[in-house]
């Protein structure tokens, strides 16, 4: 899947309770049912600006086209999310630059993770798709490095709280929030818990919302 502005076809297509999972090359999508009957959505502002957003974000674009013309000379590909991760590690010596390498590495995993993610909600395994938001920020963290200290420190407090499914940072990375799933009955100690451990820690305080899915743009029926 190639990288693109795809905000406008979320915003534009939403279903309520549903995930879009929306090829980015084609701008193709299905939808995802998101059931949580025991649990809320909350999302977690860090109060950090995305202050390296636009600079970093075209350098990510720029390693990640390099690792692909690389590639290319090997495989017939038009993409990174063409590869499955076996062939990507039988190939990936042909990235000679470490952090070229890992933003591929990122690319290629975090493709294969969103397609198990569907899978997993379309079976109704939250547990399972909750291990892989983790996986994901992981991944966003260590090989494609748009996280930031704060974020961080929210989701490893959140990882530390029994009741937690999953939790990761969402949006443009370099700041801003993080999106986690937690248990009905772990909620109250999920804000009580991070809330106090993070000031402590970064010498502000963060922002809890409890989210639903909701229908994308709606048409408003004048009188």
């Amino acid at each position: 899947m190639q990288l693109r502005n795809h905000g406008s076809v979320c915003s534009c297509h939403g279903q309520k309770d549903c995930a879009i999972f929306l090829d980015t090359g084609t701008l193709s999508y299905e939808y995802a049912p998101v059931e949580l009957e025991d649990a809320k959505i909350i999302i977690t502002n860090s109060k950090v600006k995305h202050s390296l957003v636009d600079s970093q974000y075209n350098q990510r674009r720029q390693e990640c086209s390099h690792a692909l013309s690389l590639l290319q000379e090997e495989l017939d590909i038009n993409a990174l999310g063409d590869l499955d991760i076996d062939t990507f590690e039988k190939f990936k010596e042909v990235i000679t630059d470490p952090v070229e390498q890992k933003r591929a590495k990122h690319a290629v995993y975090e493709n294969q993770r969103t397609i198990e993610a569907v899978s997993a909600l379309k079976a109704g395994n939250i547990e399972r798709f909750g291990e892989l938001m983790n996986q994901s920020h992981i991944s966003l963290r260590d090989d494609y490095a748009v996280s930031c200290e704060e974020i961080d420190i929210l989701v490893d407090l959140a990882w530390q709280i029994p009741g937690v499914v999953g939790s990761r940072i969402t949006g443009g990375g370099f700041g801003g929030c993080t999106v986690s799933i937690v248990k009905n009955d772990a909620v109250d100690t999920f804000i009580n818990t991070i809330g106090p451990a993070y000031k402590e820690k970064v010498g502000h305080e963060a922002e809890f919302y409890t989210v639903d899915i909701g229908s994308g743009a709606q048409k408003l029926e004048t009188l």
